[in-house]
């Protein structure tokens, strides 16, 4: 059993793909970035920080065959954190920067295994492209409003918008979770879900993936 510490419906969607059993433990924390603090160590921080918080609620809730599930991602371009967006103007404002240019997205995962309370984290990092989009295209997609609960003020997902031009990397690391990363925590913490996971993420997003075939044989 897994429990997510992310109410993320985009996440919900990618870990039900596995057929791993799951339940959603939302995590609430102050996001604030520290001084001084590097993008990779915030968004671990993050992570790592949501899985321990859902992990001391759990008092007995679940057996010792249990792992906390923590995600947390955000958007990079040069070196600034972009954020969800507030209001219609921030989302307008963060997509006319990232139009035709690259960025890097970051999603840390973090899992503890409840019998020993022993934890993985790591960061993955994906480029990402944007193509030369409209402001007419801007707007209708502020109009929708799906920029305003996600970072960077996209959905790579997005139909009608969308966005992005080219992924090197995971391109589920940019809708949130990483799967193949994922798997290969997962079994190394005794959850034996590496083909489950992989296979359906391949199927299910129909992108080829430059990182699952490596993934797999080195985990063999």
């Amino acid at each position: 059993m897994l429990v997510l510490a992310s109410n993320s419906p985009r996440r919900k969607e990618l870990l039900s793909l596995a057929g791993i059993p799951f339940t959603v433990r939302p995590a609430q924390l102050d996001e604030s970035i520290l001084v001084g603090e590097s993008p990779p160590a915030y968004v671990r921080r993050m992570a790592e920080s949501k899985a321990w918080a859902v992990q001391a609620r759990m008092d007995g809730q679940f057996d010792s065959h249990a792992w906390v599930l923590a995600a947390d991602t955000i958007v990079v371009h040069q070196v600034d954190i972009l954020g969800k967006p507030e209001t219609p103007q921030q989302a307008r404002e963060i997509l006319q920067r990232l139009r035709n240019c690259n960025h890097q997205v970051l999603t840390s995962l973090a899992v503890i295994r409840l019998v020993d309370c022993q934890m993985l984290s790591q960061v993955v990092v994906s480029d990402v492209t944007m193509r030369d989009y409209s402001d007419d295209e801007i707007e209708a997609y502020i109009a929708s409003g799906d920029p305003m609960d996600k970072a960077g003020a996209y959905a790579i997902q997005h139909t009608g918008f969308h966005p992005v031009e080219r992924v090197q990397g995971c391109y589920a690391n940019v809708t949130g979770l990483p799967l193949c990363h994922l798997a290969r925590m997962l079994q190394t913490m005794g959850v034996s879900a590496l083909d489950t996971i992989t296979q359906a993420c391949q199927e299910h997003l129909n992108m080829p993936c430059p990182l699952y075939l490596q993934m797999v044989k080195e985990t063999r």
